[in-house]
């Protein structure tokens, strides 16, 4: 039988045992004597709760909730304070920083599990809600990404080529710690999930200019580079009927920065170096990759190598050099994908 987890973080000895003791017969419990000890452990299993002691030398309960708050994958945790004060402004600055419910010191055993099982029921129900709620987002992503990809009849497989892409090198950034600090707390599917609406903005373009047998004129290339803020502007439209988001604010970077340049000399903006968000400088490499090694009405198709070595001669000018560093460690993996994919 599956038993949920609890971890119990507090500096005193007492306290562990006496909710190891209220709880070892329905949760599994992890003591816990440190929020040191609990970040170590984290790393290993991610727990259904934390119980969280506010007052614990080297990091206190507030700094711990704060940097679970920041993680990509802590953040759902639920944790609920434990503390011997009965003070009003110390629930207040709890119940703003996230964290469920408190419970004072010495707690009853009853209520300890009561509790526990109140808000497990609960973060239950938003979990499920939030599936839903993410299985529509998906759809929804999938049916205007196909708009897209079935207007322009150059680019076919570009999106899901360039998921797969994004997934190699968000990896790879990850597994190097290459932007550990900007990367560390995304989620590598809803990312991905938000990549595939870059070129959303091309629903505005004409279909003479995004199916022209030929090379652009440079009137035609002008109207085609309107795509970036007309992904933003279409996206902005959304959230604005639907309220923000994390998968639409990261929809809206890649769709309006993916043809930025390291050197300043992309568009629409001209920003340059860190300037560009990270998405972008992600995104503008796998992009480019794709285009590179598949034909289009202007260009001939270039080999694997040929495409790398193009990669590699504009890193520090197209593209951020620490992340084309990354890149030319994984291109096996982009060799890999078969251009049906």
């Amino acid at each position: 039988m599956y038993m949920k987890t609890i971890f119990v973080v507090d500096d005193s000895d007492t306290n562990l045992s006496m909710a190891e003791t209220a709880l070892e017969d329905i949760y599994r419990v992890m003591t816990v004597p440190s929020a040191v000890k609990m970040f170590n452990l984290l790393e290993k299993i991610t727990p259904d709760m934390i119980l969280l002691d506010i007052e614990m030398p080297d990091i206190d309960g507030f700094t711990a909730l704060q940097r679970l708050q920041s993680h990509g994958v802590w953040v759902n945790i639920p944790v609920m304070f434990l503390t011997g004060r009965t003070d009003a402004e110390v629930e207040v600055r709890g119940f703003e920083m996230g964290a469920v419910d408190f419970l004072l010191k010495p707690f009853s055993p009853s209520v300890l599990k009561n509790r526990i099982k109140t808000h497990l029921n609960i973060d239950r129900i938003i979990r499920e809600r939030t599936d839903m709620l993410n299985r529509m987002q998906n759809s929804i992503v999938e049916v205007l990404a196909d708009m897209v990809e079935n207007r322009d009849k150059g680019t076919g497989g570009h999106i899901e080529r360039t998921s797969i892409f994004i997934r190699i090198l968000l990896e790879g950034m990850k597994a190097r710690g290459v932007y550990k600090e900007e990367i560390g707390g995304w989620d590598i599917d809803k990312m991905i999930s938000s990549a595939r609406m870059h070129d959303l903005g091309k629903i505005s373009i004409t279909d003479l200019i995004i199916n022209k047998p030929g090379k652009l004129t440079p009137e035609e290339y002008h109207i085609m580079k309107t795509h970036a803020v007309e992904g933003e502007r279409i996206i902005d439209e959304i959230i604005a009927r639907t309220g923000d988001g994390d998968f639409l604010r990261n929809a809206k970077l890649f769709a309006g920065n993916h043809h930025e340049r390291w050197d300043g000399k992309g568009y629409p903006r001209g920003l340059k170096g860190e300037e560009i968000p990270l998405h972008g400088r992600i995104m503008a490499i796998v992009d480019v990759y794709d285009a590179l090694v598949h034909e289009r009405p202007y260009k001939k198709a270039f080999t694997f190598e040929e495409a790398v070595k193009i990669i590699m001669e504009n890193s520090g000018t197209h593209y951020d050099p620490k992340i084309v560093k990354v890149f030319f460690e994984v291109k096996e993996q982009f060799r890999d994908v078969k251009a049906g994919s």
